[in-house]
């Protein structure tokens, strides 16, 4: 009890202690974002009951580009062949540091803001991974940072690029491909978690792609010799797969997903299909293995006697670190300190670990410091990758569920339409905003982040793994 009250007596004399280490424009972008937070929370809010999936985001999408519209911003929209992707700008000039916003969701996890399992809508999606969170917040950052520089207190371009379809096809590639990245000097992008820190952890690399089996239909009891069963092909494919399992490194990951087994009982299926999708901790480590898992639909092909088709859907790089980035965006998370709660926020949070079967402790939004780059980080994937490949990247996470919540979950998106994740968004605005305002300012803070990207990227010379022609819009 002595401990708990000897912290709140120490809180209001450090708040005090930060905001005089706060500089005037980190101030006025901290107040920009406070004096629009309601706003930016109804927005969030509409973003979360649409829960719109990849290549589908339109209403969100145009939410969010009419807003930045509304500020000033010149907003160009269908980029690199994608309806729902735009790119925002406003200024002129160097700097030119931009900021990433996603905005789909995930199918079927649709979930009332409750810390019990119920749909807002029986099948539909829902947004658990926390994008509706994400687009509005870093959409935050920049209109704050347009304001200075509107006023005159910071020179440069600042820039909002609203991506789309991250969780499926990684609309990023595409646009990376565009070269809408060529005169950013630094770019800037945050993620929904479950604890805050300046992100110096990479990713995994991934590819996708189809592979469709097509075989000879028969009827299955009458005359089955007659047939070629597409759907044993897959079937040994899978095996295959599944015992090559023992033989790769402990940090690939396979997954596949069967889309087409066939139809009914009493047919032996002329047609099968899955999407597969391999990772690991570096593309130069994932490639291998996926021709490897390549040649194996084909020899299934060869043992079912039935022809095979592979079809590229797209890859991502894993993430190239910056700790020189991180290190700036630490400074400012201490700046701001953690996120407080209230009794019945912690409450809430409890309440999903109990539904989850995870301890309950709560939230966590201390600082801690800066970790250490870990050579295997394992996890999961973003597109944010390939943009890291491209222009200098500084990474950020932001708590807006309880510790340990499983992530893609119906308990993200619970937390996401209610005030634990909108105090998360308001924190990852006001981080990204300050960190901008670094950039902005100090001409070697900028230079420190690119040399490291350079000195990081080596002699790699980046390529797009996609399929040649535009985004698989109609997939």
């Amino acid at each position: 009890m002595k401990k708990h009250l000897a912290l709140l007596l120490l809180l209001p004399f450090t708040l005090m202690l930060n905001a005089q280490k706060t500089s005037k424009n980190k101030q006025a972008v901290i107040a920009s974002i406070e004096k629009h937070k309601k706003e930016l929370i109804g927005v969030s809010d509409s973003i979360w009951a649409l829960a719109e999936t990849a290549f589908e985001e339109t209403v969100s999408a145009e939410i969010l580009a009419s807003i930045a519209e509304f500020n000033g911003f010149k907003v160009e929209r269908g980029v690199a062949g994608m309806p729902t992707a735009f790119v925002a700008t406003y200024g002129s000039g160097k700097p030119v540091i931009s900021v990433l916003g996603e905005f789909d969701a995930l199918p079927g996890i649709s979930q009332k803001a409750q810390p019990t399992k119920e749909p807002l809508n029986a099948g539909a999606a829902g947004h658990g991974c926390g994008h509706n969170l994400f687009g509005v917040a870093s959409l935050a950052s920049a209109v704050a940072i347009k304001e200075l520089i509107e006023d005159g207190k910071l020179k440069g371009t600042v820039k909002f690029f609203g991506t789309p379809a991250e969780e499926k096809f990684f609309g990023k590639i595409w646009m990376v491909r565009e070269g809408l990245w060529d005169d950013v000097d630094v770019n800037l992008s945050w993620h929904p978690g479950a604890n805050t820190e300046a992100d110096v952890q990479s990713t995994l690399a991934l590819v996708d792609f189809k592979v469709e089996f097509f075989g000879q239909a028969a009827h299955a009891s009458a005359d089955p010799w007659n047939g070629r069963s597409a759907s044993d092909a897959l079937e040994l494919y899978t095996t295959g797969i599944n015992y090559y399992r023992e033989h790769i490194k402990p940090t690939v990951r396979i997954h596949y997903h069967i889309q087409d087994g066939g139809q009914v009982v009493n047919v032996v299926p002329d047609y099968a299909k899955l999407w597969v999708r391999v990772r690991d901790t570096k593309r130069s480590g994932m490639l291998p293995v996926y021709e490897r898992v390549q040649k194996m639909a084909e020899g299934a092909a060869i043992m079912a006697n039935v022809e095979y088709k592979i079809s590229l859907i797209s890859g991502i790089y894993e993430v190239l670190v910056n700790r020189s980035g991180g290190e700036i965006m630490q400074k400012n998370l201490e700046l701001l300190g953690p996120i407080s709660y209230t009794d019945e926020e912690i409450e809430f949070g409890k309440q999903i670990q109990v539904a989850t079967g995870k301890p309950q402790v709560g939230m966590d939004s201390k600082i801690s410091p800066l970790k250490r780059t870990l050579e295997n980080p394992g996890g999961g994937s973003t597109d944010v990758g390939d943009v890291s490949w491209n222009v200098p990247n500084i990474n950020l996470s932001v708590t807006v569920a309880p510790k340990d919540t499983p992530w893609h979950s119906w308990a993200v998106v619970a937390c996401g339409g209610m005030s634990i994740g909108h105090k998360g968004m308001i924190h990852a605005a006001k981080a990204l905003a300050m960190t901008m305002v670094d950039l902005f300012e100090k001409p070697k803070l900028v230079e420190q982040v690119k040399q490291e990207y350079i000195s990081r990227k080596g002699d790699e010379v980046y390529k797009a793994l996609v399929p040649e022609g535009p985004p698989p819009i109609q997939n």
